[in-house]
């Protein structure tokens, strides 16, 4: 069996080593020179458009799927039939566009902000008086971790959105002023079968996951929220890792965003959960059995974003996952992943943790 993985970046890498216990062959397509998965398989160094190189990918490989959700719909499209593509192209596209990922939350019943499609300024006039201010404008497409979004917080800043915006389809959301955020992942194999993993409460600083935790004590939102995944897992008759990323606010969930893939905020599930969610992917989209998603003891992760420091290296407690890849400002560089036994001990870790990272 081998796996083709469009994109080689740190979630190939974790797939790669995921598969590696699993005596599966991964190649991967990515145009980096030094990518972090070239540890774990073949590298085609190609953009990730080409119409050859996928063509060749597929044929040298019985299954694709991808790290990241900004692959061309257009470009799978070309091989979608010649061989099994997991998660489906459709979930993909739907993903892509924030418009239709919400119109998509909406079909399905799951509560999320108010919000208001953009093509013209009037439209954001009009969109300041429906959802009052503050409001966020984000581009429909290929923002991530901050990107692509501008608070407006007063009528003066509709024409900086604009002004800074204004070349992309955009979408505006209603400000929520919420409590927390958590992150609701499951796995479906090409059976029907469904596994959902334990809530992760999330912290990001500058739009930058900066911190996930799990489980948390809070049974109502992880039902909802588990009830939430297995609706969306269902309609796109989907195979493979799904995450869910969720406001809450009281004993309520609003929908932000989902990502078709494996997903940062459940890094901890490696040596947090009995089965990762990479091994948990790679076991979807091969039809096999899927692990267990039962969480060991507490877990928790810190990023690494823009250096690793080096009194990191030298840390008695945790487990260091370094991506290989060259330190800049704003990167992800590796994380940190501590279990242990109460939930005290863990936020304690991961205090002392920080202390070192920040």
């Amino acid at each position: 069996m081998r796996i083709g993985i469009i994109g080689a970046g740190q979630l190939g890498q974790m797939l790669g080593f995921a598969a590696r216990d699993l005596n599966v062959e991964c190649r991967f397509l990515d145009p980096s020179i030094s990518p972090p998965a070239r540890v774990c398989g073949d590298v085609v160094q190609r953009p990730f458009d080409d119409a050859k190189a996928l063509a060749e990918l597929a044929a040298s490989c019985d299954v694709i799927t991808y790290e990241f959700e900004n692959v061309p719909v257009g470009a799978l499209q070309g091989i979608d039939g010649t061989v099994p593509i997991y998660p489906p192209v459709d979930a993909l596209r739907q993903a892509q566009d924030r418009l239709d990922e919400k119109r998509l939350f909406e079909r399905l019943d799951i509560p999320l902000p108010a919000y208001r499609a953009i093509d013209t300024r009037e439209d954001m006039i009009a969109a300041a008086e429906a959802l009052g201010l503050p409001m966020v404008v984000k581009t429909r497409r290929l923002g991530y971790d901050g990107k692509g979004q501008f608070v407006v917080r007063t009528t003066a800043d509709i024409d900086k959105a604009w002004g800074t915006l204004g070349r992309e389809a955009l979408i505006a959301e209603q400000w929520v002023p919420f409590d927390f955020e958590v992150s609701s992942i499951g796995v479906r194999n090409i059976d029907g079968d469904v596994r959902i993993y334990a809530l992760s409460h999330n912290v990001h600083e500058g739009g930058i996951l900066q911190s996930s935790r799990s489980p948390i004590d809070a049974p109502e939102l992880a039902g909802k929220a588990a009830e939430y995944v297995r609706r969306m897992l269902d309609h796109l008759d989907y195979v493979g890792v799904l995450a869910l990323e969720l406001f809450v606010k009281g004993d309520n969930l609003l929908a932000n965003e989902f990502a078709p893939r494996v997903h940062n905020s459940g890094h901890w599930t490696i040596e947090g959960a009995a089965t990762s969610q990479f091994e948990n992917h790679l076991r979807a989209i091969m039809n096999l059995p899927l692990g267990s998603t039962a969480n060991r003891g507490h877990a928790g992760m810190i990023n690494l974003i823009g250096e690793i420091p080096a009194a990191v290296r030298t840390l008695a407690a945790g487990h260091l996952h370094d991506y290989g890849k060259a330190p800049r400002p704003g990167r992800k560089l590796g994380h940190i992943t501590v279990v242990t036994d109460t939930a005290d001990d863990r936020d304690a870790l991961l205090d002392l943790i920080h202390t070192n990272v920040t």
